[in-house]
C-alpha cells in the first residue's frame, strides 16, 4: 500500500474545525473528484468519485471516532481500498491544525503511475487547502455530530453506541437558509487503525 501524510493549520477553533470534518455529505464541496458522500449510518459512508475520468463507488466505515481529536476509517466494500486517520490539533483559541495520513492500494497502470509522480499527495494538499478555504470563510460549521464510535463498536456514555437511539449528524440542508433565517453566529501522525 502506499502512503500519504499532509497538515494545515486552519484559523478557526477546533470545535468547529472538527464539527465542519463530521459533516461527511459536505466534502464534495472541498475535495476534488468527490462527486458525493452518501451517509448510511452513524458509521458507515457510501462514496462516488470521478478521477482521471474514472468513476468509483466505494463504502467506508468509521473505526474510531473521538470528538475534538480524531476520525480514522477503512473501505469496506467497493472499488477502492484504504484506510486513513484525520486528527485535530488545538493550537490556541483560534487556529486548530488537521492532519490527514491515509494508506491506499493504487489500481491499474494511471493510478500507480500517479502514485509514482506524488499524484494523490497533491490531491491531498489541495483538498486541505480548499478545506481551509471553505471553514473559514464560513466561520463557523456547517453542522456537527459529537459522538464517540470506538473501535470495538461499544460508545461512551452519552455517544450514540451508548444510547438506545443514536441521533444522525445533522444535515445541513434541513436548517434554515436564505431570507428571514436567523444570522449565523460567528464560533469565536499517527495511523490508528482498529
Amino acid at each position: 500500500m502506499s502512503k500519504v501524510k499532509e497538515s494545515i493549520d486552519v484559523d478557526v477553533p477546533l470545535h468547529g474545525v472538527y464539527n465542519q470534518w463530521t459533516q461527511f455529505e459536505e466534502f464534495p464541496r472541498f475535495m476534488d473528484g468527490v462527486e458525493e458522500v452518501r451517509q448510511t449510518d452513524d458509521r458507515h459512508c457510501h462514496w462516488t468519485t470521478k478521477v482521471a475520468g474514472a468513476r468509483r463507488e466505494f463504502d467506508t466505515e468509521i473505526v474510531d471516532q473521538l470528538p475534538d481529536q480524531r476520525i480514522s476509517w477503512r473501505t469496506v466494500g467497493g472499488d477502492v481500498r484504504q484506510m486513513g486517520v484525520v486528527t485535530f490539533q488545538r493550537l490556541d483559541d483560534s487556529r486548530t491544525r488537521v492532519s490527514l495520513a491515509m494508506e491506499f492500494e493504487p489500481q491499474g497502470m494511471v493510478e500507480k503511475a500517479g502514485d509514482m509522480l506524488g499524484v494523490l499527495d497533491r490531491q491531498v494538499k489541495g483538498d486541505l487547502n480548499r478545506f481551509k478555504g471553505f471553514i473559514e470563510e464560513q466561520g463557523r460549521a456547517t453542522g456537527g455530530w459529537g459522538g464517540r464510535l470506538a473501535p470495538d463498536g461499544a460508545g461512551a456514555p452519552g455517544g450514540p453506541a451508548g444510547r438506545g437511539d443514536a441521533p444522525l449528524r445533522e444535515q445541513p440542508q434541513a436548517r434554515m437558509t436564505g431570507e428571514g433565517a436567523p444570522p449565523r453566529p460567528v464560533d469565536p501522525d499517527d495511523m490508528r487503525h482498529g
